[in-house]
């Protein structure tokens, strides 16, 4: 690692987690340790409109941006996607940004974290927003890089075929220890920044909004999370719980769950809110706890296993050490959630996903912040076979995205071709054994065989 370059901070970091590794550390956390959480409604909380302008004026925006989207087959930052109107994520992110330090005649600092596969590319794309660098502040700082570890012995794993695959990024809890080691974390306090908003890039929902900035500076809370009703597309992910032993809010990831407490994880009335990744702390109170803690935070482990190579399942099994940025909420005892509209989480993990984003269920205004047209959001399947890379899928809808305004689900099983303009509505399922093109200006409801 250091050979590489790797940040001191970080090395140590790494070392912290080796060790756990070594002595039988798995990560996992049982259904008996926890209990279920309760949160209030942000729709339910009176924020002042002072309070808000005045937080948001004191807030920086972090993007997490390390993402290549390779199980949509794409090779370089899933950020670059088109999303509508020749738009891109960053696009729109750079645009909604822009809109609100106007809005708000705030600073609103921009800082992108790539990794080091996506920083040229994302870099390169911002580029024509001159608008957009903060003085004194970057536009961009690295998340970190760590050795995979063989299964076996956890040794680091030799890889001549592709020696990048040899290295994977520690998951997104690395924020922490990237804005220490950048020495960012102590440049955004002297430049007199309070707080910070932190998401995924490719949750076009989450908008640094100045109401819920109100609402976390006025609590007086280290560290919040925005939180989600759980819905049956949830099932398998991670949700919010309290531990037993300390009332602390803990965060459960789906590979944190022993087998035998995945019904649990799947029960949506026991275990019912998720958390979107949509995170606010105060920067005075994580350096304070960083440097009680000699850079570490702590954050529980991810163990995760793998093949060096993710498209090759011959390849040697490896470890890749994880931690997910949610988790810090353990570390703050005064820490807070609030459940917030479905609206502030409208993630992009799958090309499903991507369908919806492309259709009419979005409309995106002058501020370009989504506002959802629909009563809610049709459960969306396509077929893997035919739909899971993004230059297939796009083939198979090359005049764009189906009205799904008036869909509750949409379900294609065989390889189906889209024209323009067509309707899918209520409950739709597709089916055929041979490639099928539907006509333009279909309107498809019901089954259809």
């Amino acid at each position: 690692m250091r050979d590489a370059g790797v940040d001191e901070v970080a090395i140590d970091t790494f070392a912290h987690y080796y060790r756990l590794l070594e002595h039988g550390e798995t990560g996992m956390i049982p259904e008996s340790s926890i209990e279920p959480l309760d949160m209030e409604r942000l729709a339910d909380v009176e924020v002042d409109e002072d309070a808000a302008a005045a937080a948001i004026r004191q807030t920086a925006v972090i993007k997490l941006n390390g993402g290549l989207g390779t199980s949509m087959g794409m090779d370089r930052a899933k950020s670059l996607l088109c999303v509508r109107r020749g738009l891109s994520f960053l696009d729109i992110i750079a645009r909604q940004v822009l809109h609100l330090r106007t809005a708000y005649d705030a600073p609103l600092p921009l800082l992108f974290m790539n990794s080091f596969r996506t920083s040229a590319d994302t870099m390169a794309a911002i580029g024509r927003y001159h608008d957009l660098p903060v003085e004194g502040l970057p536009l961009e700082f690295l998340q970190n890089k760590e050795p995979k570890l063989l299964v076996e012995g956890l040794l680091p794993v030799s890889y001549p075929k592709d020696p990048d695959l040899e290295w994977c990024p520690p998951g997104h809890g690395d924020l922490y220890t990237a804005l220490r080691g950048s020495g960012l974390l102590g440049r955004l306090i002297e430049a007199g920044y309070r707080y910070v908003f932190v998401s995924n890039s490719d949750n076009l929902g989450a908008v640094p909004d100045a109401r819920v900035a109100g609402w976390f500076a006025t609590s007086g809370a280290p560290f919040a999370i925005e939180a989600v009703r759980r819905t049956p597309s949830d099932r398998k992910g991670g949700h919010l719980a309290t531990r037993r032993s300390d009332g602390r809010i803990v965060l459960r990831e789906t590979a944190q769950t022993p087998p035998k407490d995945r019904d649990a994880l799947a029960d949506l009335d026991r275990h019912r809110y998720s958390s979107t990744n949509n995170l606010w702390f105060d920067l005075q109170a994580m350096q304070e706890t960083l440097d009680a803690r000699d850079g570490i935070l702590g954050l529980p482990l991810i163990r995760n296993v793998k093949n060096v190579d993710p498209g090759d399942p011959r390849s040697p099994e490896v470890v890749q050490i994880e931690t997910a940025m949610g988790a810090a909420i353990e570390v703050f005892e005064d820490a807070r959630t609030i459940e917030v509209s479905r609206a502030r989480f409208v993630p992009v993990k799958t090309t499903n996903d991507l369908l919806v984003l492309r259709s009419d269920i979005y409309d995106i205004g002058r501020d370009f912040v989504l506002d959802q047209a629909s009563d809610a959001v049709p459960y969306v399947e396509l077929d893997g076979d035919f739909y899971k890379l993004v230059g297939d899928f796009d083939k198979r809808f090359p005049e764009g995205a189906p009205s799904l305004r008036r869909a509750s689900s949409f379900t294609v099983d065989g390889d189906f071709t889209f024209g323009r303009g067509v309707t899918v509505v209520g409950e739709v399922s597709l089916d055929a054994a041979s490639a099928q093109r539907v006509a333009a200006g279909t309107e498809l409801s019901g089954a259809h065989g």
